[in-house]
């Protein structure tokens, strides 16, 4: 039986980093979901069927799954809205939760054979430093903290619902990610370009579980194939220091090592004032209040279940930071 993907959030820097791993392994009958005009939608493979839309959009849904008789729909939610910002935002609940239901609700309709929804680590408690952290069965957004991780709690809660009453369902759980291929302007990547031309000559003492895009992607196409019903995966690599992160750049660059690294609480004290700089500058800050606490907890994630299952395996870091300079070179934006 004739097999069709159908990827939300497509235009993004996961999303196209799944359509092309897709189309890698050979799965070329590919539907995208795109918000109307937007840009980075030029970039996916002229293969690909592409629907201009929105997840709140249930007209708009039903275009997306309409599909012959006799094709199985598999479906790989990537679209919503990473926000650091510690307000509430109505958009941000909308695409986050109403979206997931949305697209939950239709797949039940539907009866697609396979559901993979992207989450994210920080829809989970964060445990005491040290603590090795692991998949968990039950999301409350009173546990977490930040809007976006509340937001990323609830819509896990309506998917694994949907997936004890029958939908084949599987969640994963990406923690930072990085990697080539960003055409928006990501935290991270900024960060890279910031150091790579010479305007970051300060660091952060902190760590995080850093992996590339492209591993994401992997483990989503796997988790279509491969993963159990309302079963989840996180999607790590390992803790990555920005002192390892800043190392490898110099290596890869050229560029002047950077020699001070601020200490956490140095930097949660100087935050006003850098914000007031890079306000000056008419740049965007590198950090906030939301992304410094996400920073100084604990990032200790394990994949084990992912590589057991999925058969996940995370490049080395060297090769995502090696492959992240390149990209950015070639784009002219370093």
């Amino acid at each position: 039986m004739p097999v069709k993907y159908l990827v939300t959030g497509a235009a993004g820097h996961l999303g196209k980093a799944v359509v092309t791993d897709l189309l890698q392994c050979g799965m070329d009958d590919i539907r995208v979901l795109v918000m109307p005009d937007d840009p980075e939608a030029a970039d996916l493979p002229g293969t690909v069927e592409k629907l201009e839309g929105d997840i709140l959009d249930k007209e708009t849904l039903q275009r997306f799954f309409t599909a012959p008789n006799d094709t199985e729909l598999v479906v790989l939610h990537c679209a919503g809205i990473v926000s650091t910002s510690m307000k509430p935002s109505k958009k941000l609940y909308e695409v986050n939760v109403t979206g997931t239901k949305n697209i939950v609700d239709a797949c039940v309709e539907r009866s697609v054979k396979k559901l993979v929804y992207v989450s994210s680590i920080h829809a989970m408690p964060t445990l005491p430093r040290g603590q090795m952290m692991r998949e968990i069965e039950r999301f409350d957004p009173a546990r977490v903290i930040g809007p976006y991780a509340k937001t990323k709690a609830e819509a896990t809660t309506y998917v694994r619902a949907a997936a004890e009453n029958g939908l084949d369902a599987s969640i994963v759980y990406p923690c930072g990610i990085i990697g080539p291929y960003d055409q928006g302007r990501g935290n991270l990547t900024q960060m890279i370009i910031e150091f790579c031309t010479g305007r970051l000559p300060v660091g952060l003492k902190s760590r995080f579980d850093f992996v590339d895009v492209r591993d994401v992607a992997a483990g989503i196409v796997s988790a279509a194939h491969r993963g159990g019903r309302g079963e989840g995966y996180i999607l790590g690599n390992r803790q990555i220091s920005i002192p390892e992160m800043f190392e490898l750049l110099h290596r890869e660059t050229g560029r002047k090592r950077t020699r001070f690294f601020a200490p956490m609480w140095l930097a949660k004290a100087g935050l006003p004032f850098a914000l007031l700089a890079y306000r000056l500058r008419r740049r965007r800050p590198l950090f906030c209040s939301y992304s410094l606490h996400t920073l100084s907890c604990n990032s200790l994630y394990s994949h084990d279940k992912a590589a057991r299952e999925l058969g996940y395996r995370p490049r080395p870091f060297e090769e995502t930071i090696r492959d992240t300079v390149a990209w950015l070179k070639g784009k002219g934006r370093i």
